[in-house]
């Protein structure tokens, strides 16, 4: 008996959860089967102001960066200066040693020899015609002859001398300019590289050779930003156009910057064609930028101010017509109303409205997932 009920009782719960089972499918099919209302967010338009821009990206750097030679060849005996410190207009940066040439230095030594030896001879010659004119033996003629002679001698013997010096020391004792072997700053600035070390080999620059770069120094009070902009955009931008310039390494910091030069011929890059803009940036007295940070600059195309904008997802385009849906109902349906408008301006994001809205309009939005309801 305990067998029969056990069975009886199981057969009823199977029955059961068939039951049920059954109801539930029914139940989900019917539910599946009801419309959906698909509820909208309601939008109402604002003054706001809409701005088109493009964006150039490059880098900051000073507007005129002077590259500092020497005017001899030779070594580098000393380095007074090191990159990252100011420097004044005149001041020494580094000592060259001068290396001469044997072959040179033996002409040279030679010649002064040669011309210590004619002096010595016309100069005997000179004291001797002097005492004879004192003594009236020869004319005055003869004695201003050798006279002239007995200079001309004794400036030959000191021009190679002086080049004597020249080739073995750089400079001469007796010359009145600057010494050639000290490399001075030709401007007041900050030195940005020192590519050199103290015993490098340097060149002299000429026009046969650029020479040897001592270092670099720009004034850093001074600087422009450099970019490209794609060929797409160079039509609407101009010089003297407002710029916005961020800098990633300074924490995002915006600075302000003026659009002085567009470039009249493009470059492919990637196949691109991007042309080179240059744009002089006003720094503060508190902000240091150094020179190769990369920077984005923010060029402001067009510019609508205190206008009707509405969400650019709000609007509708079909052909050369834009609508939007216009709240007529909101319940306990919403009913909605196509309306079409006039647009103007847009950044992507907000669209200009020219005509057919108010600030007191109401139109459909995007649509409210079930579970934001």
């Amino acid at each position: 008996m305990k067998s029969i009920n056990v069975k009886k009782i199981l057969r009823t719960f199977l029955l059961v959860l068939v039951g049920v089972a059954v109801l539930s499918t029914f139940y989900f099919l019917w539910k599946k089967s009801q419309p959906v209302i698909t509820q909208y967010e309601i939008v109402t338009p604002k003054l706001d102001t809409v701005v088109t821009k493009t964006v150039a990206t490059g880098n900051v750097e000073p507007r005129f960066e002077v590259l500092i030679k020497p005017q001899i060849s030779g070594i580098v005996a000393e380095l007074n200066k090191e990159a990252g410190q100011m420097v004044k207009e005149g001041e020494i940066i580094a000592k060259i040693k001068v290396i001469p040439e044997m072959v040179q230095l033996n002409s040279a030594e030679s010649r002064v020899k040669v011309a210590q030896i004619t002096l010595s001879q016309i100069e005997e010659t000179y004291k001797r015609d002097k005492q004879l004119h004192t003594q009236g033996v020869i004319a005055r003629e003869d004695f201003e002859l050798s006279e002239a002679n007995y200079k001309k001698a004794k400036e030959e013997a000191q021009n190679a001398q002086d080049a004597l010096e020249i080739i073995r020391d750089g400079i001469a004792k007796n010359s009145k300019v600057a010494s050639t072997t000290l490399v001075r700053s030709t401007i007041t600035g900050m030195i940005l590289d020192v590519p050199i070390k103290v015993g490098n080999s340097v060149i002299q620059s000429n026009n046969f050779n650029d020479g040897t770069t001592i270092a670099s120094v720009a004034n850093m009070n001074d600087m422009i930003f450099k970019g490209t902009v794609d060929e797409t955009e160079i039509g609407r931008i101009h010089e003297g156009m407002p710029i916005r310039l961020t800098v990633g390494a300074m924490e995002s910091r915006v600075f302000d910057a003026m659009l002085e030069y567009v470039s009249p011929k493009g470059v492919e890059k990637n196949g691109a064609i991007l042309f080179e803009i240059k744009a002089a940036v006003s720094i503060p007295g508190d902000a240091f930028i150094r020179a190769g940070y990369s920077a984005n600059a923010e060029i402001v195309l067009k510019k609508a101010e205190n206008v009707i904008t509405v969400p650019e997802s709000t609007v509708e385009f079909s052909g050369d017509s834009a609508f939007v849906q216009v709240v007529k109902q909101e319940k306990p349906e919403q009913v909605f109303e196509k309306k079409y408008v006039k647009v103007g301006l847009s950044d992507g994001i907000k669209i200009e409205i020219t005509e057919g809205l108010t600030v007191k309009s109401k139109i459909r939005g995007a649509a409210i997932e079930p579970n934001k309801k």
